[in-house]
């Protein structure tokens, strides 16, 4: 399913539009005219090829950096308990 806004709705009722994107890419329109689409990073990653995780585009590869960030591992993707 395609839902199709303004952009005025858009600003007006951004909440909205991404609720609306849980079902299907949204289409945001400027003086009538295609301008956007608002997909999930999930839609995103599947249309882009992407399954990397944040995380891993951080990573430096680089002995001299301070960033110290600890090997990635699926193990590390639990959610926390809260």
């Amino acid at each position: 399913m395609m839902t199709t806004m303004s952009s005025r709705e858009f600003n007006r009722d951004v909440s909205a539009a991404k609720r609306a994107a849980r079902h299907g890419p949204v289409t945001i329109t400027e003086h009538g005219r295609r301008a956007h689409v608002l997909l999930t990073a999930d839609e995103y990653d599947q249309l882009s090829g992407r399954s990397d995780l944040v995380g891993d585009t951080l990573v430096i590869h680089d002995d001299d950096s301070d960033l110290d960030l600890p090997h990635r591992s699926q193990r590390s993707l639990r959610v926390p308990e809260l």
